[in-house]
Order: structure tokens, then C-alpha cells, then sequence
């Protein structure tokens, strides 16, 4: 699929904004603003940008815990999550959330669950609501190829291809569940064949090539809408870093980390445009310096704003009680 010169544009800029706010969250993480543990995604950009580029407003999106670029992109502002990543007031959730539990309901980002594979389960009542409101909505689940090996991936396969659940299951498939290797782990190399056992198709690509991406999730989520039912998606993809920030990943060969990145959807997506001349070197430049200056001031706005107090700790604990701190 080659999409049209200003998508492929945006799907570049956006990606830029995903990588250089992951790289930024490690670096603050590291001078101790972050509290708790991040997982980044830097690598997995085209796999995020390009799925979410079919989601649309009325829609729902359950991220996993390595999905800052999908908070971004259903259009949760830069300051925003940072400010949310930094345990800050101004953050969209007040701070409460931190970088695993982001979420953004009018936007229809529903946020993650520290139960791993518990939000799969969730995609099928959301999904159910669609139906019987006939929003026509679509629910996108975000998952890693660990969770395949959870019960709560079959459960929700079985209940939502019984009743054909408007659901794309996004399996983003960065090759380890923390340190275990897929392959190690799954009797199938393309997981997204287990589908077949619950009369949903599956679908495997390059989740490093963003138009690729783009039009997988887009013919899944368009056969949601039809009412056709769920489709698994599955994007090959790598993560550069370990499990989470500190994790050295020894695990993992040197040379397979330096193939992967040779394989930069980033740069793959700036040859792209330089070939089909569709930008110059000097203007994908200049969408660099303009991702950087809004990571900056977001940076800053995240820095200046107020830390919780211990009143705000205590408040929404129970609907319309308030509850003393100690």
C-alpha cells in the first residue's frame, strides 16, 4: 500500500514525536522526575502511528503498557501525558496514572490495567456496548506477544468470535515477553494464526513499515464496522530497549540489536519520502527541529507544574465521600 504524500508525511512527523518523547521520558526517568517504572517503545513507532491511523472519534482504544504513542495519538496533548508521566497535577489524569495507567475517556482511551491481559477481556464489554448502542465503534486492544500465552487472550478470542465483537486485536510482536523469546514461548512463528481457532482471521506484516501498518489495521477495522466481526493484526516489530528503563537485556544477542535497528521505521519512512520525492533532506529536517521544539516546551510545561498534595492523594478514592489521608 502506498498512502498519500501528506499521510505519509504526518505518519512521519507523528513517529518522530513518539521516538523523541520516549527518548526524553528515559532521560528525565534517569534525573529522577519519572516515579516508578516506564516501559518504552522506541523502535515499535510505525507499529503504533500507523494502527492508530484508523482509529476514529467514538471509538475505543485499550493501549498496553509499552503504548505512549497511542496516548498521543488519539490527541491527549504532548503536555499532557508528559506532565501525566512526571506525576503532576496538569497531567491528564491528575497524576494518578503515571506512565502505565494513561488514559483519556473523551478522547476514548479506556487506559491499561496492571493485570496483565486483563484489558482483552475489557475489549469484549466495550464491544458489546457498541453493538447494542449500533455506534458502529470499534475497539482497538494493544498487546505484545507475551500476553498470547495468557488465558484472558483466549477468552476474549472465543466470546468475541461467537459473537462477531467489532474488535481489532493489535498484537504488537516485538520478539520477547520481558526475556523469553516468542519462539521459545509459542508452537507458531505468525501468532496471529491462533485466530483460526475461533473463526477469526489473522493477518501478519512488517509492523517496522508503517504503510503496511496502516493498511492491515485499516481493512480489520473496516470489516469491524461492517459487523463482520474481529480480526488479529499482527505487527513484527522490536523494542531497542530492555523489558523497562534499566533493564540491560543481555538476553539478547548484540547483532540482533544492531539489525533491528538497521531496520529504523523512521528511517525507513525518511527514504520513503526522499525516494518518491515527496520531501527534501532539508525539509524532513525541519520537521525534526519543529518535533523537538514541542518536545521542549512540553518538557517544560511538565517541569513548572504542581506536584499533588497529600488532598489530592486522598480525593476520588470513593464517589462523593471523602476520605481522610494518615
Amino acid at each position: 500500500m502506498t498512502v498519500p504524500k501528506e499521510q505519509l508525511l504526518d505518519f512521519y512527523r507523528k513517529m518522530v514525536l513518539v521516538r523523541r518523547f520516549e527518548e526524553t521520558v528515559e532521560e528525565y526517568s534517569k534525573k529522577g522526575y519519572v516515579p516508578g517504572f516506564i516501559h518504552l517503545g522506541v523502535g515499535q513507532e510505525a507499529a503504533q502511528v500507523g494502527a492508530m491511523a484508523s482509529f476514529q472519534e467514538g471509538d475505543y482504544v485499550l493501549p498496553d503498557h509499552r503504548s505512549h504513542g497511542v496516548c498521543l495519538m488519539v490527541g491527549t496533548p504532548v503536555t499532557e501525558v508528559l506532565a501525566e508521566i512526571f506525576g503532576k497535577t496538569t497531567g491528564c489524569n491528575k497524576g494518578r496514572g503515571g506512565s502505565m495507567h494513561i488514559a483519556d475517556f473523551a478522547r476514548g482511551n479506556v487506559g491499561n490495567n496492571a493485570i496483565q491481559g486483563s484489558t482483552l477481556v475489557t475489549a469484549c464489554g466495550l464491544a458489546v456496548a457498541s453493538q447494542i448502542r449500533r455506534t458502529g465503534a470499534v475497539t482497538f486492544i494493544f498487546f505484545g506477544d507475551g500476553t498470547v500465552g495468557r488465558g484472558e487472550f483466549h477468552e476474549s478470542l472465543n466470546l468475541a468470535g461467537v459473537w462477531k465483537l467489532p474488535i481489532v486485536y493489535v498484537l504488537v510482536n516485538n520478539g520477547y515477553a520481558i526475556s523469553t523469546r516468542a519462539t521459545d514461548a509459542h508452537p507458531l512463528e505468525d501468532l496471529a494464526e491462533m485466530g483460526c481457532a475461533y473463526n477469526i482471521p489473522g493477518v501478519t506484516v512488517d509492523g517496522n513499515d508503517v504503510e503496511a501498518v496502516c493498511a492491515a489495521v485499516g481493512e480489520a477495522a473496516e470489516r469491524a464496522r461492517r459487523g463482520e466481526g474481529a480480526t488479529i493484526v499482527e505487527l513484527k516489530t522490536y523494542r531497542w530497549q530492555g523489558h523497562f528503563s534499566g533493564d540491560p537485556a543481555s538476553y539478547r544477542p548484540e547483532e540482533e540489536v544492531r539489525a533491528w535497528k538497521e531496520r529504523c521505521p523512521l528511517k525507513a519512512t525518511r527514504k520513503k519520502l526522499i525516494d518518491r520525492k515527496w520531501a527534501t533532506a532539508e525539509e524532513i529536517a525541519a520537521i525534526d527541529a519543529a518535533v523537538e521544539k514541542e518536545i521542549q516546551e512540553a518538557v517544560q510545561f511538565a517541569v513548572d507544574s504542581p506536584t499533588p498534595t497529600e488532598k489530592d492523594a486522598v480525593a476520588h478514592v470513593y464517589v462523593g465521600r471523602e476520605v481522610a489521608g494518615k
